[in-house]
């Protein structure tokens, strides 16, 4: 978002003629665990100080009118006769999430939303999730309703599995919904069980966004999914009492490594060494043994440009060039994959120049301009004040 939220709010009165409440939710970043989300895993996210944010004023009848100031779009939905599936727009993710919490038994009300965004789309930083928390959120909030962070989190997942038709894991809302300022976040997904991890703070998360754009809800990230399925399922012949690859020990995957084809192998290989590398990185991080953790960031990214084989050019040319800078704890793609950004923990001092150097180099390498964010870790989901804020955090 470009301008401040001052004139956000100004934008909504003009279109609307009314004053709106303000709301924002948080982009993620993932340190580490990609993949295992959805595979009932271990996950590390963050939120990040760039943001959806939604103005909202309540209507007295049961229409949802809808605009994005990125798309200059304007979508309107009857709460009471809503659309059964995606029609492949924008505001997809704004009714999927509507309409979830109205089938959770929630009465919303007609509200006229707009919506600008500080979070890349396409860039793996999960502007979906944001833009569906903060619908969320907002909606209960002008209703009445009590918020409950975690339910509001499974109902997003929800619209986007069922109504947009993107198999994610629960990762992306959980963290938007919350996050906590200057703390990642271990994360339990089959128990919703979660840890905040302190990040120090001399530390800053560096995001390099490659400029290559992904689709989430394209067949390449569901067919990731169905393969790990495939692994269990044939797996469950030999060890009868596992539900998901969660519950598969990478020495148990090794015995059995013949009941799979190479290729399933090789993805359920990478979910089940990148659940020990989640749970071995929060020591890590936790007992203050940085070099380790960048280590495992390293492993992390091999493995997903090898065994789950969602990287590509960009983002191993990003990661190399990172890796050679001075003050570079570590580094790895961070998101779905096949574009998008990758992650860098750069020591604060080194964080300036680590930009300069890295975006003259990444674009005489690929002939991409990059977009390179100096981030904090910042809290989930939020009404949003006027006093004292402009159009974001970030420095960029």
């Amino acid at each position: 978002m470009k301008q401040s939220v001052a004139q956000f709010r100004s934008q909504f009165e003009q279109i609307f003629g009314k004053k709106p409440l303000l709301y924002r939710a948080p982009g993620r970043v993932n340190l580490i665990g990609e993949h295992t989300d959805y595979n009932e895993g271990f996950v590390m996210p963050a939120a990040i100080d760039l943001y959806c944010y939604a103005a909202i004023a309540p209507r007295p009848d049961r229409q949802l009118v809808l605009r994005s100031l990125e798309f200059d779009q304007t979508d309107t939905v009857s709460l009471d006769s809503p659309p059964a599936s995606s029609r492949n727009l924008w505001s997809d993710y704004v009714v999927g999430s509507a309409l979830t919490l109205e089938q959770a038994g929630h009465h919303l009300r007609g509200a006229e939303i707009l919506f600008a965004s500080e979070v890349p789309l396409g860039s793996g930083l999960s502007s979906s999730a944001a833009i569906e928390v903060v619908t969320g959120y907002a909606l209960l909030d002008v209703a009445g309703i009590p918020v409950d962070p975690v339910k509001l989190a499974l109902a997003c997942r929800r619209a986007e599995n069922e109504f947009v038709g993107a198999r994610v894991g629960i990762m992306d809302q959980f963290i938007s919904a919350n996050g906590e300022a200057d703390h990642s976040l271990m994360l339990d997904c089959r128990s919703l069980g979660f840890e905040l991890l302190p990040i120090p703070e001399d530390i800053r998360l560096v995001v390099c966004n490659t400029g290559v754009r992904h689709e989430i809800a394209g067949g390449e990230y569901n067919q990731r999914r169905e393969q790990c399925e495939q692994g269990v399922k044939l797996l469950q012949k030999v060890l009868p009492s596992i539900h998901s690859l969660r519950d598969v020990t990478a020495s148990e995957l090794n015995r059995h490594r013949s009941l799979l084809p190479d290729v399933v192998f090789r993805r359920c290989h990478h979910v089940v060494t990148e659940n020990d590398r989640v749970q071995a990185a929060s020591f890590a991080l936790k007992s203050g043994d940085l070099p380790a953790f960048g280590r495992f960031m390293a492993e992390s990214h091999d493995s997903l440009r090898f065994d789950y084989e969602v990287s590509c050019t960009e983002l191993d040319v990003m990661v190399e060039i990172a890796t050679m800078q001075p003050g570079v704890i570590g580094a790895r793609m961070t998101g779905g994959g096949f574009g998008g950004c990758t992650i860098n923990l750069v020591s604060a001092d080194a964080a300036t120049a680590f930009k300069s150097s890295v975006a003259p180099e990444y674009q005489h390498r690929t002939g991409i301009d990059p977009e390179i964010y100096i981030l904090s870790a910042a809290n989930g989901v939020h009404p949003v004040s006027l006093q004292g804020l402009g159009g974001g955090t970030s420095e960029d």
